[in-house]
């Protein structure tokens, strides 16, 4: 099993914003989590990258615990993650920007960190995850200039730097014109067709159907339901969670 989430609990305060969450996921598995608005699903992401630490429960990554592991831990044993909101280097071009996290690599050491990036062999790498998220186009430009769905594909490019087995993606196509989730989509597939495991928080209940085998419903911190989305679609606790009781 590539991942392993049990009984997972988060506290901020005394609000429990996770209360026994467990599930799993598969090697080049699309797995969805989906909830309302304050479902704990964000909470989730920020747990497993280890920007927070659990108030209890287990998290499992090919065996290994991630408890007590800091994000670029996580991040070097080979998970990575994109944010709701993108934050690319505005000033820098696409290329540098990617050049940038295949580079994390160095930062643990002061003496690599200050050896030369631009070597042959390292932007033959950059340049093929550029060709394999369709950015070619864009390689040279300032990421300022771009639009949002270009932005998306780069935060997308900067996390495959990471060489990640692993990919958590929050909300990718939100925001996004119809032919750009449709184009974003097909990249998230190749992903998974790549071998690596994809986490997908998506609001597009489209997104998520098409692109998922398996959903995981939360709704205020708790697991509701998991199943494939022809379940998830008519499962009562998930129409109430997202339409209230008298719908």
């Amino acid at each position: 099993m590539l991942l392993e989430v049990k009984n997972l609990c988060k506290e901020f305060d005394g609000l429990r914003a996770l209360d026994q969450v467990s599930f799993s996921a598969r090697e080049g598995e699309i797995l969805g989590i989906i909830g309302p608005n304050g479902a704990g699903k964000t909470t989730l992401f920020n747990i497993i990258s280890g920007i927070y630490s659990p108030s209890n429960g287990e998290i499992f990554f090919q065996g290994k615990s991630l408890l007590r592991l800091k994000p670029h831990q996580i991040s070097r044993l080979g998970v990575s993650r994109t944010f709701q909101i993108v934050r690319p280097f505005l000033n820098l071009d696409v290329e540098t920007n990617i050049l940038v996290a295949w580079g994390h690599r160095f930062y643990p050491s002061l003496l690599k960190s200050i050896e030369p990036f631009r070597k042959v062999e390292i932007l033959e790498e950059v340049r093929t995850i550029i060709e394999r998220t369709g950015l070619q186009p864009y390689a040279n430009q300032p990421t300022k200039n771009l639009p949002l769905g270009i932005k998306k594909r780069v935060e997308i490019a900067r996390a495959l730097a990471l060489r990640p087995r692993l990919l958590l993606l929050d909300e990718p196509t939100g925001g996004l014109r119809f032919e750009e989730f449709v184009q974003l989509m097909a990249l998230i597939r190749q992903i998974s067709e790549e071998g690596i495991g994809v986490l997908l928080i998506e609001h597009n209940m489209q997104v998520v159907m098409d692109l998922c085998r398996r959903i995981v419903v939360l709704d205020h911190g708790s697991k509701i339901a998991e199943g494939p989305p022809e379940e998830i679609r008519s499962n009562p606790r998930v129409i109430e969670a997202y339409l209230g009781k008298e719908v």
